[in-house]
């Protein structure tokens, strides 16, 4: 099943007011509410391998090779509490791009060596990627993406992106190369 096409609607107004963005804008981190810091340091750092770069009282920030911070966890207002209940809006997972795919291979390494749970895997063409949930229930998607010149294309030339199960055993083997 494919995803409907969708498109934002335009008019000769909206154009000249909401004009493409600009191709060098990046998201720079994302901030998680979490029931139990500690809990949620042991998995980002402890299983995942990022590393603390500060802390504040209820928060700690975290990051991948000194950047100011990928991931921020606080407790301000969820300590202790329940993840959102399923049939609500919200963060549907935070993606963390791997570098190559021997790096995606040690990061599942680490998973099954934590006995963390993957909801599934997936090779969509472009990338391939591996899901999961954090402690608090937030969804992970762990991934890397292709080079751009190997993704796959429609007859058109446009982008073809699928969903496709991704070879766990064959991933895992990079590590042996």
């Amino acid at each position: 099943m494919s995803a409907p096409t969708m498109s934002a609607p335009t008019t000769p107004e909206k154009d000249a007011l909401f004009s493409t963005i600009d191709p060098g804008v990046r998201i720079g981190h994302v901030h998680l509410k979490v029931a139990d810091l500690q809990r949620a340091l042991d998995f980002y750092c402890g299983v995942l391998g990022f590393e603390v770069t500060t802390t504040r009282p209820g928060a700690a920030f975290i990051s991948a090779g000194g950047y100011h911070h990928h991931i921020g966890l606080n407790t301000w207002e969820s300590r202790g509490g329940s993840p959102p209940p399923k049939g609500t809006t919200g963060l549907y997972h935070t993606a963390i791009l791997y570098p190559n795919r021997r790096q995606l291979a040690d990061a599942l390494r680490r998973l099954i060596a934590a006995k963390i749970p993957l909801e599934g895997a997936s090779d969509h063409g472009v990338s391939e990627a591996l899901y999961l949930r954090d402690p608090d229930d937030n969804g992970v998607e762990l991934y890397w993406d292709r080079p751009k010149e190997a993704w796959p294309q429609k007859a058109d030339g446009s982008l073809e992106m699928f969903t496709r199960p991704l070879d766990l055993h064959a991933l895992l083997a990079e590590l042996d190369r």
